[in-house]
């Protein structure tokens, strides 16, 4: 993951969250302050109601929930964007990184140990976002509903989903059963790929060799990942049933509309408004 551009992709989903979403960065200070002073003018019991049910409805709008979240990186971009966000991920060991990075950067995140299939959360939240191919991880299509499902459930009304995904042709043309090798001197990996058409599943068998402490003996990793690949017209119809409306599509390579070659694709779906 050392060049992938966290930095792009946090300034990418802030565009979008600003041009189609509810989700505000945490305001400053002095707007509190203002607003503050004014409900001061109000008197009684109501007033100091109706200040509590707005910021309560308020901090709901702008939580911002990274699922799948990995170890924080760009969920750290995020807050540092002024998002108040949550990290959700089903890996312990992700996790616990992410959790160091909270604590070097002070940052307030809050994170969950869950699987996005068991999706709980306390409130909903004005925006989700699910990027670097997390959505390929569910390998049939009722998970994928299901995580959908979930989504709308806990968005805020008019609350904006953005996710992305590998498509069909990406495992099936450009990555399907290669081989990537590199020679490093603290590190060294295989990585090798099998695309199994029927089921349209990729399997990354990794082989990891990382050296150790300063007598260079080098320790051997093994991992195993599957990721299924999704046609946009599947995807496209996952969102609908679950509720949603597409507001945007694009290739995530050219940032134009996606086509037969697009090999990952971005889509930003609304919460619709009944």
């Amino acid at each position: 993951m050392e060049d992938t551009p966290y930095e792009a992709w946090a300034d990418f989903l802030s565009d979008l969250i600003e041009k189609y979403g509810i989700s505000k960065p945490i305001r400053e200070k002095e707007d509190t302050l203002v607003k503050e002073g004014s409900r001061q003018k109000k008197d009684g019991l109501e007033a100091l109601e109706e200040m509590v049910s707005e910021r309560a409805l308020e901090t709901e709008r702008n939580l911002v929930l990274d699922l799948g979240c990995g170890t924080g990186t760009l969920t750290e971009l995020l807050y540092a964007k002024g998002y108040d966000m949550i990290g959700v991920d089903s890996s312990e060991e992700m996790l616990l990184k992410a959790m160091e990075k909270k604590e070097k950067s002070g940052s307030e995140i809050l994170y969950l140990c869950q699987d996005m299939r068991d999706l709980d959360l306390y409130s909903t939240v004005g925006t989700v976002v699910s990027v670097c191919d997390s959505v390929n991880y569910l390998l049939e299509d009722d998970e994928v509903e299901s995580v959908f499902l979930l989504v709308n459930n806990y968005l805020y009304k008019g609350g904006l989903f953005i996710f992305d995904f590998n498509t069909v042709y990406k495992y099936e043309k450009v990555i399907g059963d290669t081989t990537i090798a590199e020679n490093r001197d603290a590190c060294s990996f295989i990585w090798e790929n099998y695309y199994h058409g029927q089921e349209r599943i990729n399997e990354y068998d990794l082989t990891i060799f990382a050296r150790e402490g300063e007598g260079g003996l080098f320790r051997r990793f093994t991992e195993t990942h599957l990721q299924r690949g999704y046609t946009l017209d599947e995807m496209l119809g996952f969102v609908e049933r679950a509720g949603m409306e597409v507001v945007l599509m694009l290739d995530a390579d050219t940032r134009e509309k996606p086509g037969e070659m697009s090999e990952r694709i971005y889509i930003a779906a609304r919460e619709c408004v009944k």
